[in-house]
């Protein structure tokens, strides 16, 4: 199970390998910290240097990974979830006037819920709610990693709550995203995974037709609008949001290209390793990034259609819970 890493150096300085460990979250089961610091636990118990760097894609974690980074507070304020029942959310606020929202906290799939979970009904004022609130205590840039969604009203109910609130001023929007979807392919590629059946794709399609030409600008032809089902391009549309991949934002923010320069090895981690990795995940980005240091892969599964991508890691290693990370660690090799 060890990664075999190749080292023409000396016993000792093979020993002391320098690794710097970015794992996403393993999504409903362990945060990207909990993840590092279990692989970090291991392979410093076989005396490696570890360096913890949980990282996310602009879903899940996101707020997480850049809270330390950015020196964000966590704030906590009223919203409401996607069919509008009131609900308490949090978002970051840095000191030096950046916010960010994790769609998810109030729009998101996975939010509680009592009454039915309608994919039609639901919207995203809650996350509107959240960045009005996030204007109103100063922030002058608010980043949404817009992962996650129940959503697929075109970011029309994020508009409204932001309207009701009397506006954002002159704060910029930044929107993460690591999907491609145009706004009106939105209900047809993300929808089914939100409970429409095809009837409600073509409702939501057409809802999203209508929208597009009731903004101020068309998002229609801008690749990634269509995440968080048409959010980004309702936000692009209305607040000249810009559109970042998430991955690389949160690379960015952390540090990563001058932690990599300095490492021997990097530890990527995710829930499941599979043939849509590769497209804007993070795990391709930091591959993208390691400029010849080899990569590792520590992931809860893997999927029948990895394919040639495994051939981009030195290893891929299964370890589902806690105890099988940490062994991981510790049976990094060079």
């Amino acid at each position: 199970m060890g990664a075999a890493v190749t080292s023409h150096r000396g016993d000792e300085a093979a020993r002391a390998v320098r690794i710097l460990i970015a794992p996403d979250s393993f999504k409903g089961t362990y945060s990207a910290d909990e993840v590092a610091d279990a692989i970090a636990r291991g392979a410093e118990s076989a005396g490696h240097r570890a360096t913890r760097m949980p990282v996310a894609d602009g879903g899940e974690g996101t707020l997480a990974a850049l809270t330390g980074p950015l020196g964000l507070e966590t704030i906590r304020a009223d919203a409401v979830n996607p069919w509008r029942a009131p609900c308490r959310a949090v978002f970051g606020l840095g000191a030096d006037g950046t916010a960010v929202v994790e769609l998810a906290a109030a729009s998101g799939i996975t939010t509680p819920h009592d009454g039915p979970r309608d994919a039609v009904t639901a919207d995203t004022y809650g996350t509107g709610m959240l960045m009005a609130e996030a204007a109103r205590r100063g922030a002058r840039h608010i980043v949404v990693a817009a992962g996650g969604s129940a959503t697929t009203d075109g970011g029309l109910g994020a508009i409204a709550a932001i309207d009701d609130a009397g506006g954002l001023g002159d704060t910029r929007v930044t929107v993460l995203t690591d999907v491609t979807t145009r706004y009106t392919d939105a209900a047809r590629v993300f929808g089914p995974q939100k409970g429409a059946d095809s009837a409600t794709v073509e409702l939501l399609t057409r809802r999203l037709e209508d929208a597009a030409v009731s903004l101020p600008r068309d998002p229609r032809p801008i690749a990634g609008t269509g995440a968080a089902g048409g959010f980004s391009g309702g936000m692009w549309a209305r607040f000249d949001a810009e559109l970042r991949s998430g991955a690389d934002f949160v690379l960015d923010s952390v540090g990563f290209d001058a932690a990599v320069r300095s490492a021997d090895l990097v530890v990527v981690g995710e829930g499941r390793l599979d043939g849509q990795s590769r497209a804007g995940k993070i795990v391709s980005a930091v591959i993208a990034r390691c400029d010849g240091v080899p990569v590792v892969a520590v992931v809860g599964s893997v999927g029948d259609d990895l394919g040639d991508y495994r051939s981009r890691f030195t290893d891929v290693v299964v370890a589902s819970d806690i105890d099988a990370m940490i062994r991981a660690g510790a049976e990094l090799r060079v």
